[in-house]
């Protein structure tokens, strides 16, 4: 298969009466490709892409046109309607041909667009435009970003958590939390310095924390320290960051961990999570299974969230 920037051309010298010919791999944008022919009572062109391991989460998808040019007595040009935004993963592109065709043919697979879905998820981006371009440009800068936080380049502040301490970046953490800007633009005991005291959180929690501010958290990373992360993120005003932990927590609430989830709720001011853990509690009835660990609660928790809890209670009855 021979091959321009976005033009595919296959060219088989004779298509026997009953046959069946897969073409050699060939390189269009990310991916290897084969185009095979199958002949029995129709004829059958099918493209492929070719995923590995490596690319296997990663699908294209297509938009493409197709033709078939034969040389065979009269020469005649068959014309595929194409596909649009068709990803190619479970499926392949089939084209199922009942003119008869025989002798030379030519089949030419015309690259519309090919995308890709990024690894963070959302919609696929052209691999050809320029939402890749600044795609690919955002993951180098992460990347780089990451690097300099782990390798210690550079870095000019020291954070001192509970248990160690760690060394960061103060422009970065200055341009991610108006709390870190304000502390390194004034004269105070930080900039003087160059160390911030976050005594409330343990060593691998800030680690996750200064993680998620370089863009390299791990997912697992992430859950393990969630509520510290949100406490981190309500202190230091990061906003997307707060609003991560809350989604997270939304996720996987159940009678281990409603009632802290609905002190976290209070605390942090989430009014989602708190009505969805009243929720579990009291229409679902979960607060009789837990009703040791209820009346604990009550020992400890804030009074007006133990007034709430009733008012629930009540309106439910």
């Amino acid at each position: 298969v021979e091959t321009t920037s976005r033009l595919a051309q296959w060219r088989i010298d004779n298509l026997a009466s009953s046959a069946y010919r897969k073409s050699d791999p060939f390189t269009m944008g990310n991916w290897n490709w084969h185009l095979t022919v199958e002949k029995n009572r129709l004829l059958y062109v099918k493209l492929y892409p070719v995923l590995s391991n490596l690319n296997r989460d990663h699908p294209p998808t297509v938009s493409l046109t197709a033709r078939i040019r034969s040389s065979q007595g009269e020469p005649r040009t068959l014309q595929h309607p194409g596909i649009k935004d068709k990803q190619l993963k479970t499926e392949d592109f089939v084209w199922a041909i009942e003119t008869p065709v025989t002798g030379k043919i030519i089949i030419d697979i015309e690259f519309l667009d090919l995308k890709i879905t990024h690894s963070q998820g959302g919609e696929p981006i052209s691999i050809w435009a320029e939402g890749f371009i600044q795609a690919r440009s955002s993951a180098t800068a992460l990347s780089s970003l990451s690097r300099m936080l782990a390798d210690d380049i550079h870095t000019d502040i020291t954070i001192n958590a509970s248990n160690a301490s760690l060394r960061a970046h103060r422009a970065i953490l200055a341009t991610r939390s108006p709390v870190f800007w304000s502390m390194f633009s004034h004269d105070l005991k930080e900039k003087e310095l160059s160390a911030i005291d976050i005594s409330d959180m343990s060593i691998d929690s800030c680690q996750a924390f200064l993680n998620y501010i370089y863009g390299d958290i791990r997912p697992e990373e992430f859950l393990d320290h969630r509520v510290a992360l949100l406490r981190a993120a309500d202190k230091y005003d990061i906003s997307d960051l707060k609003e991560a932990c809350h989604e997270s927590l939304l996720e996987d609430i159940d009678a281990k961990n409603v009632l802290d989830r609905l002190q976290t709720a209070s605390l942090y001011r989430l009014p989602e999570l708190k009505s969805c853990c009243l929720t579990y509690l009291v229409r679902f009835g979960k607060v009789f299974d837990i009703r040791d660990e209820f009346n604990a609660f009550l020992q400890y928790a804030d009074r007006e969230l133990i007034i709430e809890v009733f008012q629930e209670v009540i309106a439910a009855w």
